[in-house]
Parts: C-alpha cells; sequence; structure tokens
C-alpha cells in the first residue's frame, strides 16, 4: 500500500482540496476545505496541509499552531482544527495513519506537550475515531457546543 503523507497545498492542487467531501450525513460535523483554507490566511498560527496516499489526494489537516507565532506564547499550545477524509477513502486506516502524522510533526514542536481538538456530538460525529486514536475527554464544553479532548505527547 502507498506511503501516507502530508503535503503543503499549492495553487495547482487547492481546488482538488476543495472539492474533497466527506459523507454527506458527515457534513454537519466538519468545514469546508474552502472555508478552513480561507480561515487560514487569517490566522498566523494556521497550518494546513492536504493528506495522501501515494500520489492520490485524499484528504485535508489544519492545526493551529502557537509555536508558528513571533514571539511564540507560552506555554505552547497545538490544536488539530479540522481534521478530514475524503469520503471515497474513510473505512481504510488512512486517517488513523493521516494521524499519526499530525502526532509526529506535533512532537517536532518546542515546548508543545499535547495536542487538543473539539467535535460536534452526533451519532456521525468523529467522537469514536479519535477516541480509539488515544484522545480523552477532558470534562470541557467549548461555547460552541463542541466537546474537548486532548491527547498527551508525553
Amino acid at each position: 500500500m502507498p506511503e501516507v503523507s502530508l503535503q503543503e497545498i499549492t495553487a495547482s492542487t487547492v481546488r482538488a482540496v476543495t472539492d474533497l467531501q466527506v459523507a454527506p450525513e458527515q457534513e454537519s460535523y466538519v468545514a469546508s476545505n474552502a472555508v478552513s483554507i480561507a480561515q487560514a490566511y487569517f490566522h498566523r498560527d494556521a497550518w494546513f496541509r492536504s493528506i495522501h496516499k501515494g500520489d492520490e489526494l485524499i484528504g485535508f489537516v489544519m492545526l493551529r499552531d502557537s509555536t508558528l507565532l513571533t514571539p511564540a506564547p507560552a506555554p505552547a499550545q497545538l490544536s488539530l482544527w479540522r481534521f478530514m477524509i475524503d469520503r471515497r477513502f474513510q473505512k481504510a486506516g488512512l486517517g488513523r495513519k493521516a494521524l499519526a502524522l499530525v502526532v509526529a510533526y506535533a512532537r517536532t514542536r518546542p515546548g508543545v506537550t499535547a495536542i487538543h481538538t473539539s467535535y460536534v456530538v452526533g451519532p456521525h460525529g468523529p467522537m469514536e475515531f479519535y477516541l480509539s486514536f488515544g484522545f480523552r475527554h477532558t470534562g470541557e464544553v467549548k461555547p460552541n457546543g463542541e466537546v474537548a479532548l486532548v491527547l498527551e505527547l508525553a
């Protein structure tokens, strides 16, 4: 099986990234990639990549990485802001492989000890995926109703 990789999005690949789609029943759980990329340009701490299996585009990930700010605030914070695998490639273990690459990236960031994320509660949401990967509930519910999770990197 070809390797999963995270790649920079370029002018020649951005349209294909914005064309990726989750399953219809998942659409209310994650923003579109077009909205995500637009938001990234207004946040200096945004880090975003396309997800590939070999040469094939399969998904999108976006983080908020406080170590990208100058000066970087203490303590360092890294949040999984958006994560999606196109509906054609789900249920094949590719999301787990991509998330493992995100964890590897996080481990290279100075002062980062955990990855934070949150999810929308619902029958087709990502809770089980995140919990099976090792994230745990923090007990926090965000003002927008999303439930907070954390993955300790220690």
